[in-house]
């Protein structure tokens, strides 16, 4: 482009000042959110491709196939000596495994709990963790060896080199004294491989179910050459399930398979809804951007008619058609540039914001995104510059001089730009529509009953660390049960927030077997007040039954256990109704009576529906005893006063105690975060959806000047005047509609179907997103609409 061109396109921008910053801003502000939302996904669809050869590591997944069992579905564990049945019967097999956990770093009599992990000799050379001091092929070869992160290097090691050091930990129940052989780099926020200290898989492991089928203990990575070589094992699972594992869960292991699965794919599965949150704002920001283009084109093309006598004196001096057309396509390039510029700085300015309000980490990496936005940049101005270059160009320049005014496309070109508003408007309703529906499904979630009372709870999951011995909890539960304000206190090895998802199946009499399976929750005396769990039916266990307490359970032969079930079990029981199941035996080799039904109680996330539940009591303590307790009053007071108990009495396990809102909070932190994000680009893609409307009214409004003025001469008022002009511009907002609605409604029933408890689709948040859209398009085009409308028929006449 030469100099007159960028005079030429200098002097176009300063000359209509506002419209440039229309179509620079608006275009930018489409930019930007597209930007944010893009580093949002390559985030959530980037975990675990740090590693170096992640394209060859695979993770072996369980997936039950038991619909109405709370184990259905993915499970990421598997057994642990599943990799040596793999290894036995497939003598290729290379791979490894590592079970998480939490480990309490012992020191000054104190302990403090860190992220930790047991993993195979061989775990580095598959997972090639960045290794910045030790001996990483040795690392992992003794048994009291381990390995840290940076961070737990400079916090346990402050200015002294930690190589060769002791740590103390206690990890599974037992302390021992560890020698640390190697530090490795803070491993990055997107990965599932979350620990901090790593050590050696004892061996042989001391967990007695290390080979029983069915139960999750460590992640098993597989590493093949090709994808076609992970096929081909994966074409073997079915009969190696069936020859294995049929001696541990008998009949139920056809409902067992085991997926091999790519470790970078692991990450979208792990929380309900993730994958369908990644691609809903995905779309949102490729819609928005498609927005701000085409609002962009609409107003650039708009716009080009009225540059036609430029044009025509431009070929009068000689100018020739390949001249104009680089001259065209090379002003909207530059234009287009700018905007992408702008996009850059709005996304840098307002990632801060877009981090806190999704609790992200987000930054711009200007090594991918420079060139990205290079290429858009040519695609749109491309987009924009091409129907001025090569219409106006083709205007015979005797013809546009001669006239009184400036062409703007016929007819044609006036249903093009109406056909472009509707497009604009209906993703912008559709997007209002998605909005106030996330923002009712959120909130409904939060606030719909879960079937027990949540407020005053206060959940204790210290004392569910094996650390923890008995005399320990006996003296912790008496001195937390004696603070003011605590009015019952109970353990169970389930709560919110935090839920066994142990499961058996009971053969109902009269039904095939092997029958509906249940979730299993031990729980001690005061459970079910504590919780404040509705009795519908029969009783609650205690200790004048003897039968009640499961520990009495024991001895050769089959034992009856009273259990109670929740409402939900009665359903997938088959009972016709709560008052039918009471004194009911299920299960034949397991048999379990029933003595009461309670309400169901929600103590997970909302997208998972409530499981079939069965209760086992325990007189003392349930297995795995989180303790929770019922307070009065500010529940900070009374975790600061359990604190000070459990420091006197357990000071060898860190506390860590939260209330049951608190808790719940992890379930509803995606949703939240989605909602969020989506209300922001749905936000300023209306805005940007009303800058065009508002260019273009302007831009109709002027052309249409001499029109008003003889309008207004035969008679017109100026309210007919804005009723013309305003409903000239309704008219694509309501078809808008037409399109907005099922599309919205498509979208969000899709989205809504991830939740077990959800809302409905109700008109009303479409009548009222349409209400909102019409609203806005009014406010949108009143303004010039009443200034047109004001002008002198005298003075519109003279307009030109």
């Amino acid at each position: 482009m030469n100099r007159f061109a960028l005079l030429s396109l200098y002097r176009s921008l300063v000359r209509h000042k506002l419209y440039a910053a229309l179509n620079i801003g608006g275009l930018a502000v489409g930019i930007a959110v597209f930007l944010v939302l893009s580093l949002y996904v390559r985030f959530e669809t980037g975990y675990e491709k740090w590693l170096p050869g992640h394209d060859r590591l695979y993770l072996a997944e369980e997936y039950w196939d038991m619909p109405g069992s709370p184990a259905n579905g993915y499970s990421t564990g598997t057994m642990g000596g599943l990799i040596d049945q793999l290894r036995e019967d497939f003598p290729d097999t290379v791979g490894t495994r590592i079970q998480a956990m939490d480990a309490n770093v012992v020191r000054g009599g104190t302990a403090t709990s860190e992220t930790f992990a047991y993993a195979d000799a061989n775990f580095l050379d598959i997972v090639r963790l960045p290794i910045v001091a030790g001996d990483a092929a040795r690392a992992l070869q003794a048994p009291d060896n381990v390995l840290i992160s940076e961070t737990i290097a400079k916090r346990y090691f402050p200015g002294t080199n930690p190589i060769g050091q002791t740590m103390t930990l206690t990890a599974i129940g037992k302390t021992a004294n560890y020698r640390v052989a190697g530090i490795f780099r803070d491993l990055p926020p997107d990965t599932e491989l979350s620990y901090s200290i790593l050590a050696k898989t004892p061996n042989p492991h001391p967990d007695k179910m290390w080979f029983h089928w069915g139960s999750s203990r460590v992640w098993t990575i597989l590493r093949f050459d090709t994808p076609q070589d992970a096929a081909r094992l994966q074409e073997k699972m079915r009969a190696f399930v069936d020859r294995r594992g049929a001696k541990d869960q008998g009949p139920s292991i056809k409902n067992l398979s085991l997926k091999i699965t790519p470790l970078t794919q692991i990450h979208l599965q792990t929380t309900p809804g993730r994958k369908m949150t990644v691609a809903t704002l995905g779309i949102v920001g490729v819609l928005t951007l498609l927005i701000a283009i085409v609002n962009y084109v609409n107003l650039a093309t708009a716009r080009a008619g009225l540059r036609a006598r430029e044009v025509a004196m431009r070929k009068v001096l000689g100018a020739g058609r390949d001249v104009l057309v680089r001259q065209f396509l090379g002003e909207a390039l530059l234009v287009a540039l700018l905007s992408a510029l702008g996009g850059l700085i709005l996304a840098e300015l307002g990632l801060p914001m877009i981090n806190a309000a999704g609790g992200l980490t987000l930054s711009l990496d200007y090594a991918v995104v420079l060139p990205g936005l290079a290429l858009l940049a040519l695609v749109v101005g491309g987009l924009a510059g091409l129907y001025p270059a090569l219409l106006l160009s083709r205007f015979p320049a005797a013809a546009v001089l001669a006239s009184s005014r400036s062409p703007g496309g016929g007819r044609a070109g006036a249903r093009v730009r109406e056909m472009l508003v509707v497009f604009q408007f209906a993703l912008a309703i559709a997007f209002m529509i998605g909005t106030v529906v996330l923002i009712a499904q959120t909130r409904h979630v939060r606030n719909t009953d879960v079937g027990f009372r949540r407020d005053g709870l206060v959940i204790v999951s210290s004392t569910a660390d094996g650390a923890v011995t008995e005399p320990q909890l006996t003296a912790f539960m008496a001195r937390a049960a004696a603070l003011p304000g605590v009015r019952s206190v109970t353990t169970s090895d389930s709560s919110p927030g935090s839920s066994s998802f142990n499961s058996d199946s009971y053969a109902v009499p009269g039904k095939p077997e092997p029958g509906p399976s249940l979730q299993a929750i031990i729980v001690s005396s005061n459970f079910f007040p504590t919780f404040g769990l509705k009795l519908i039916a029969g009783r609650l266990p205690d200790d004048a039954h003897r039968a009640d307490d499961s520990r009495n359970a024991t001895g050769p032969g089959p034992n009856v256990i009273n259990v109670v079930i929740n409402r939900e079990g009665v359903r997938a029981l088959g009972f016709s109704s709560p008052e039918a199941a009471l004194g009911k035996t299920v299960g034949r080799t397991n048999p379990r009576m029933i003595i009461g039904v309670v309400e169901n109680a929600r103590f997970f996330s909302p997208r998972d529906p409530v499981n079939p539940t069965m209760y086992y009591y325990q007189s003392r303590f349930s297995t795995i005893p989180r303790t929770t307790l019922r307070v009065e009053g500010d529940p900070r007071e009374t975790i600061a006063a359990l604190r000070a108990i459990w420091r006197q009495i357990a000071p060898q396990v860190p506390f860590e105690a939260k209330t049951a809102n608190q808790n719940m909070d992890e379930y509803y932190k995606v949703d939240d975060r989605t909602t969020r994000l989506f209300g922001i680009g749905a936000g300023l893609a209306v805005l940007i959806g009303c800058v065009g409307l508002w260019g273009l009214a302007s831009f109709n409004t002027q052309r249409r000047v001499k029109e008003i003025g003889i309008r207004k001469t035969l008679g017109a008022s100026a309210t007919d005047i804005v009723k013309l002009l305003v409903g000239q511009f309704l008219r694509p907002v309501l078809i808008a509609n037409l399109v907005a609605w099922p599309l919205a409604y498509v979208a969000m029933r899709a989205w809504l179907a991830g939740f077990d408890d959800r809302v409905s689709l109700s008109p009303l948040y479409f009548a009222g997103a349409t209400m909102l859209a019409l609203a806005i398009a009014v406010l949108t085009v009143l303004g010039q609409s009443l200034r047109a409308s004001r002008a002198a028929p005298a003075w519109a006449l003279r307009h030109d």
